[in-house]
């Protein structure tokens, strides 16, 4: 008997990266994939794609359009992915200069200094006084000093930058917050600020390291400091750094990324 083995598709060839975002080191900040697609796909297929790289974030330029996915979720707003993105377009030379993404949050603009960090221009999100939701104390397992929201965040001030590296949530209970996301903050030791982030929500229980996020702490923790420029810290597993700078309704973060792996993705 004769077999056919010809695939019952067309196999298509689009650039694959993972990117290590917010990090000068490979295997610390915040890994995300970038896939510059060389034609457009499906919602469907961008999510099937994101679940099988199964990072927080998978990222797909088509053109200047710029979308971000968890494994879970299409999300309005994302800094490592972006950052990553335009860092894999300034290191391969496929692009320089001031770069320019259309996306759900509007034009974000991009630009990368002489020393090699890459800049971000977002949309500042400021931080309201709110109420502590039932069950946020014992999920955290801290006590909050200061609990606050953005547009898509809970924010929970602690005491101290140990409160915050010692925190053991329950992520199924956080996952019961009304809220994208759980920022938890407090004043560094040794920067300006650090932070956790928290999204079980969006398929996400804790991110390494989230730009978004820092679109609220930038001007939060600036109001509190008095400088508008500041650095912050992300405590977790895999740390990394994220320089802001608040400028009214705009917050500029920088960074740097580190390439991991490029390939070919081959889809149907």
């Amino acid at each position: 008997m004769q077999l056919d083995i010809r695939p019952p598709y067309t196999i298509s060839h689009m650039r694959l990266f993972t990117v290590d975002a917010f990090t000068d080191s490979a295997f610390q900040g915040n890994p995300a994939a970038v896939c510059l697609l060389d034609t457009p796909v499906t919602e469907q297929w961008m999510q099937s794609v994101a679940m099988e790289m199964n990072l927080s974030e998978t990222a797909y330029l088509h053109g200047d359009s710029l979308r971000w996915f968890t494994p879970a979720t299409e999300v309005t707003l994302c800094g490592h992915a972006t950052l990553a993105t335009a860092h894999v377009l300034y290191s391969t030379g496929a692009a320089e200069g001031q770069l320019e993404f259309n996306t759900a949050s509007g034009t974000l603009t991009v630009n990368q200094r002489p020393d090699g960090m890459i800049t971000m221009d977002f949309p500042a999100k400021e931080v309201t006084p709110a109420e502590a939701p039932p069950g946020l104390e014992k999920a955290l397992g801290a006590t909050p000093v200061r609990v606050g929201k953005s547009q898509l965040d809970l924010l929970v001030e602690l005491e101290s930058d140990e409160t915050v590296i010692g925190l053991t949530p329950d992520i199924t209970a956080l996952n019961a917050i009304d809220a994208r996301g759980i920022i938890v903050t407090a004043p560094g030791s040794k920067t300006d600020f650090v932070s956790r982030f928290f999204a079980p929500r969006v398929g996400v229980p804790e991110d390494p390291v989230t730009g978004s996020a820092h679109c609220a702490l930038s001007p939060y923790w600036s109001a509190r400091l008095g400088r508008a420029s500041l650095v912050g810290a992300q405590l977790s597993a895999r740390g990394g750094l994220v320089h802001v700078t608040h400028a009214d309704d705009r917050v500029h973060l920088a960074g740097r990324a580190v390439t991991v792996m490029s390939g070919t993705l081959h889809v149907a």
